[in-house]
């Protein structure tokens, strides 16, 4: 038990943590058909976490299955559990997204929970870019992300973080009781790459501090293992700057063990935020791949 959780462990009196319709599980396997095309071959699911098919709309990239994560349960709420193993073969290829912003819910009792396990083998090339987080007012969220990648795979993993519902009546910036998100990174053959490990209590230590967020609203961590020297070109191509005029931030830096980079933004909004996320994706794309990202759908322009 994490200690930062400790204090959000009791249970629900509606429903129990982990009760059917709060455990929800998600895995997919992805592999190539003897074609050039990558396909889901496997795919498993229990409700609320839904996938229904792949889809192969990226004109640029058509053999790329592009898949959406969705939730039939609505927002997180207290007492969730959920589960999601994503796996790529051989030289497969996947972009996995979420279909809306995962909204955790205000709770009094428990707390919303999420593993994960992204396992990518020699050549694989994953895109995994969700859409925001929101917590309300009292939500507890915790996360443990453990991603496996071969030397040669390359793995783009995003996450974004919004302070609250900045344009909700009551103005629930920074009013959730704790985010502790984890993440790391490792070998198949068990070599330890890295370990990130986030924990935001906005009532024990304030978020608006500097040198934290500051004035900023909108967090991105963006994390790319990729072989040394493909790295190393995306290192060299990626601008650190402070925009006071767009009121954005960016910065990168190269990650333990010779990996991959680390890439974070910071916003007020959390359209300016994906939109910068998205144009480091596009290239990564382009470096390993050659090929750029596809424009966003309009519709999901804004949440």
């Amino acid at each position: 038990m994490l200690r930062e959780i400790i204090p959000y462990c009791q249970e629900p009196p509606a429903m129990p943590a982990g009760a059917p319709g709060k455990h929800g599980r998600l895995r997919l396997r992805f592999e190539q058909d003897g074609n050039g095309r990558s396909i889901l071959r496997h795919l498993e699911r229990r409700a609320p976490l839904i996938v229904q098919q792949a889809l192969y709309f990226d004109e640029e990239w058509p053999q790329l299955p592009c898949v959406y994560i969705l939730s039939s349960g609505g927002p997180n709420v207290d007492g969730d559990r959920y589960e999601q193993e994503i796996c790529l073969e051989r030289g497969a290829c996947a972009h996995v997204a979420t279909g809306a912003a995962t909204k955790l819910a205000e709770m009094r009792y428990n707390h919303s929970a999420l593993t994960q396990h992204l396992e990518l083998d020699a050549e694989a090339y994953l895109e995994y870019l969700p859409e925001p987080v929101i917590p309300c007012l009292h939500a507890r969220f915790v996360s443990d992300t453990r991603l496996t990648v071969h030397p040669t795979a390359t793995l783009l993993y995003a996450e974004i973080f919004t302070g609250g519902r900045k344009h909700y009546v009551r103005k629930e910036q920074f009013a959730y009781d704790v985010l502790s998100i984890t993440t790391h990174g490792e070998r198949p053959d068990g070599e330890q790459l890295f370990r990130e490990k986030l924990v935001i209590a906005p009532a024990d230590h304030s978020p608006r501090a500097l040198g934290v967020m500051a004035d900023y609203d909108v967090f991105a961590n963006v994390l790319l293992l990729t072989p040394p020297e493909q790295a190393e070109a995306v290192y060299q191509q990626t601008e650190a700057f402070i925009d006071h005029r767009r009121l954005l931030a960016a910065g990168v830096t190269r990650l333990p063990s010779a990996c991959g980079l680390l890439y974070k933004v910071l916003g007020m909004e959390s359209e300016p935020v994906k939109r910068q996320v998205r144009t480091f994706a596009s290239l990564v794309r382009q470096q390993v791949k050659g090929r750029p990202l596809p424009r966003e759908f309009p519709w999901r322009g804004r949440l």
